[in-house]
């Protein structure tokens, strides 16, 4: 059974809208588009390269796809980019969508019927890793049917106030280890947390 592993660049206050850039999601009048970008860092190229090192197939949301679609094959071989770009377009890519039939970019696939039921029954195959980057209305949805293994998370020192964000009030309830964190010089906190079981409960007599 392969696992599913969400990454996701965070704000101090849980929002993943739009940290890439100005034009990558203004929904809802985001006004904040590329939050993250001042914060980049080697550290977290590296950790991105390490994590893209082992082998995985993409679970997009559409949204996200298309941002990836519309980036990623234009990027060129001698560019420094050149270590995200080729797996991105080499591996298998499954999409939640309403629309299959627009699927262009490389080896995209649309997941059958309801996602999180896709989901499930993709990570019962034999193959990679599943990673998702970004897909917020996705990721929400396996974070409620209890469909995610691993949470990697680059939280930046930066409160937006408003703004799509990583976990709804549906989450299903789970206990989480932490296996990995580090600080780079900015204060972007990169940690990755496994599941550990239910939640504990206990009291301070």
């Amino acid at each position: 059974m392969r696992k599913l592993i969400i990454s996701e660049f965070v704000s101090l206050d849980g929002v993943i809208q739009a940290p890439g850039g100005p034009g990558e999601d203004p929904s809802g009048g985001f006004g904040f588009g590329g939050w993250m970008v001042p914060y980049a860092d080697a550290a977290g190229s590296q950790d991105l390269q390490a994590l893209l090192a082992r082998p995985f197939e993409l679970l997009l949301g559409r949204r996200t796809y298309d941002i990836f679609a519309g980036h990623w094959p234009q990027v060129a071989a001698d560019s420094g980019s050149h270590a995200i770009a080729e797996p991105f377009n080499r591996v298998a890519k499954h999409v939640a969508t309403h629309r299959p039939d627009s699927l262009a970019w490389h080896n995209s696939h649309a997941l059958p019927g309801e996602p999180a039921e896709a989901v499930r029954i993709l990570k019962q195959q034999h193959g990679a890793d599943l990673l998702t980057f970004g897909s917020g209305n996705l990721v929400r949805q396996l974070l409620a049917a209890g469909l995610v293994d691993e949470l990697r998370l680059l939280t930046f020192p930066v409160l937006l106030g408003r703004g799509k964000r990583l976990f709804g009030e549906d989450a299903l309830p789970s206990s989480l280890t932490l296996a990995h964190s580090l600080i780079t010089a900015g204060g972007v906190l990169i940690t990755r947390y496994t599941r550990s079981g239910d939640v504990r409960t206990g009291a301070f007599d």
